[in-house]
């Protein structure tokens, strides 16, 4: 029967193929059919401001020296006492992220103490000149009454209206996920997202809610 197994083996390989012929497809018809992002999808970069239009970024440099890729280039000023820029002793005087080096890992948006610098869901950046692929604070910094700004102009690929999404970054703080910590606001306003809502915890299980509680009532004690 080796002959009769090899005579069949080349049609066995289509078993999963004609098994998947009558079933629905997941095909969407991009661009004009996008897919629903998730809250914290990994896409373009801002930087944030408070809702009284002070900058969020305070010039660390802890972005910068956390990113894998080497794109992040920071440099802190100290702040001007008659016209401050930032709430800090020191802001960001120049900001510059390469887009075509960025692996869109968001170590930035964890390590950053302010939260000045999240990611939206903004990501079709294709561009045909190396410089435009790299940018400066002036495009990455929202304006003082929120609004983003983006080099390139919108089009049926480039969708504005995405900068202004993944506010969920905005709540990516190190008590996020844990029961104990469910409903505190543990991140300042922006005035790009306002005041966001208390984050759901991700535990579901009873015993293990009631262990972080514990824990952290221990703590507190």
């Amino acid at each position: 029967m080796s002959w009769f197994a090899d005579l069949l083996g080349p049609f066995r390989g289509f078993a999963v193929t004609m098994r998947q012929v009558g079933k629905p497809r997941l095909t969407i018809k991009y661009p004009a059919q996008k897919r629903v992002k998730p809250e914290r999808f990994h896409g373009r970069h801002v930087l944030n401001r408070y809702p009284d239009g002070m900058e969020k970024c305070i010039g660390c440099e802890l972005c910068a020296g956390v990113c894998p890729a080497n794109c992040i280039y920071v440099r802190g000023a100290d702040n001007p006492p008659e016209e401050p820029v930032s709430p800090g002793e020191r802001f960001g005087f120049v900001y510059e992220i390469n887009m075509l080096r960025c692996i869109f890992c968001a170590m930035c948006v964890e390590a950053c103490p302010t939260q000045a610098i999240t990611m939206t869901h903004l990501f079709e950046m294709s561009v045909t000149e190396r410089a435009d692929g790299i940018y400066t604070k002036d495009e990455l910094l929202v304006e003082p009454d929120g609004t983003p700004n983006h080099p390139q102009p919108p089009s049926e690929l480039i969708d504005l209206d995405e900068l202004t999404a993944g506010d969920g970054w905005m709540r990516a703080t190190s008590p996020a996920g844990h029961a104990a910590y469910e409903g505190v606001v543990a991140w300042t306003p922006s005035a790009r997202t306002g005041d966001l809502p208390a984050e759901r915890g991700q535990m579901s299980d009873p015993q293990l809610d009631a262990g972080v509680s514990e824990e952290k009532e221990a703590d507190d004690g």
